[in-house]
């Protein structure tokens, strides 16, 4: 049976105090869509609120990947996505977050999609996070009581990219916030690739980070079928 993979977008198109635009990083959601799609996997995109989900960094729509994305079904995906409060998460082997500033908005609060996470994650399913995406695994607690990046090993967009990114426009350092959480943080050079794996949880640091987020899933949705 044909893996199934649901990809939660946030829904926010804007940012902190100057209303920074913002959205789903494209790369980050391409770049991980097609990687899935040429694995022969069925992809959904959900999103917070339902509807179109905003898209940012379209200065790489010229990339092979993210063109394939955008001329191919995903933008149309994007258009018309579901509220992930009408998603049947049990019926997906693995859900992704993608970054971009947005999720910073409606992703660290959202009951709804720290459910959609921790059912995934304590059922055997497959997790992953891209930059900012981590946002979303920030306050998911467990059925035991405590919270599911405590004690993990985790990447995101790192306090040294942000500094110079976004610093005055997010409402808090993610890095920081994971640590604080008791995540056992690690990080490459701004800019460079960085992917972290602790057990079925996968995340990736930057938009360098995100092909080899989904590659690292699809590594062990494979192995499960041994």
């Amino acid at each position: 049976m044909k893996k199934r993979i649901l990809i939660i977008a946030s829904s926010a198109n804007h940012i902190g105090p100057n209303n920074r635009p913002t959205g789903s990083f494209l790369t980050e959601i391409a770049h991980p869509y097609e990687t899935f799609k040429k694995q022969g996997y069925d992809v959904d995109i959900a999103s917070v609120s339902g509807g179109e989900a905003p898209l940012d960094g379209m200065f790489e729509k010229d990339e092979a990947l993210n063109t394939a994305f955008l001329t191919g079904d995903g933008l149309q995906k994007m258009k018309n996505t579901t509220a992930i409060s009408k998603v049947e998460v049990a019926g997906y082997d693995a859900v992704f977050v993608p970054g971009g500033l947005a999720p910073m908005v409606d992703m660290p609060d959202n009951d709804t999609v720290h459910e959609a996470i921790a059912s995934t994650f304590e059922r055997g399913g497959v997790v992953g996070a891209v930059c900012h995406g981590p946002v979303s695994l920030l306050n998911v607690m467990l059925s035991d009581g405590t919270y599911l990046v405590n004690g993990k090993n985790i990447t995101s967009f790192s306090n040294a990219e942000e500094d110079n990114y976004a610093k005055a426009d997010v409402p808090f350092m993610l890095e920081s916030a994971l640590k604080e959480r008791g995540a056992n943080y690690s990080s490459a050079a701004p800019w460079q690739a960085h992917i972290t794996e602790d057990g079925k949880l996968v995340t990736g640091q930057n938009p360098a980070s995100a092909k080899g987020v989904a590659e690292k899933m699809i590594a062990i949705l494979e192995s499960a079928k041994a």
